[in-house]
């Protein structure tokens, strides 16, 4: 990523307003219950706010202070990181609504994905990967407007099971709910 780019993301106070796949990942996840919970990537905290209704802790991650700061939806714990790699800590529950838009070069966090849809969540799941508990989910969003079939490949090269648990069809794409398990 460009340097310039990089300062940009970091000064961006634009969150990425709850939309069709945020409302769609929210659906799957009210009922769920634990301990802990983490929201990477939180943006306006719509869902960090969700989780903290059936969760004792739940922390919010995002890339922008900014954003964090000028958060719609305020919870207790965010933390200003890339994915989870501040963290140390095991979470029942990880959720993402990642940036999965293909895109020959990143631009929009919030949206692009990079090559193949690819490039943030690979780096987001690596991440994710070394907080998520033995029994612990972690559940996101991604398209099929990206390779998703090569996403969970990727899951499960990294030793977790990856399960496409719901679908969303909407004009242009499908969206896809995805469950990965150590």
């Amino acid at each position: 990523m460009k340097s310039s780019n990089l300062q940009k993301i970091l000064s961006n106070t634009n969150q990425y307003p709850p939309s069709e796949d945020t409302f769609f990942l929210a659906d799957n996840i009210e009922n769920e219950k634990g301990f802990s919970a983490l929201d990477i990537g939180t943006g306006s905290g719509f869902l960090a706010d969700l989780l903290s209704k059936n969760f004792s802790i739940v922390v919010g991650t995002d890339l922008s202070f900014s954003v964090l700061v000028n958060q719609s939806y305020k919870i207790q714990n965010s933390i200003c990181c890339n994915g989870a790699d501040a963290l140390d800590y095991k979470f029942d529950l990880i959720v993402c609504n990642m940036p999965y838009l293909a895109t020959d070069e990143i631009i929009d966090i919030t949206t692009d994905g990079g090559i193949d849809g690819l490039e943030i969540p690979i780096r987001i799941i690596q991440s994710a990967k070394l907080c998520l508990s033995d029994h612990g989910k972690f559940l996101f969003i991604t398209s099929t407007l990206s390779n998703y079939k090569k996403l969970i490949e990727f899951v499960e090269l990294q030793g977790m099971s990856a399960d496409i648990i719901s679908r969303k069809k909407l004009f242009f794409e499908e969206l896809l709910l995805i469950c990965a398990q150590n």
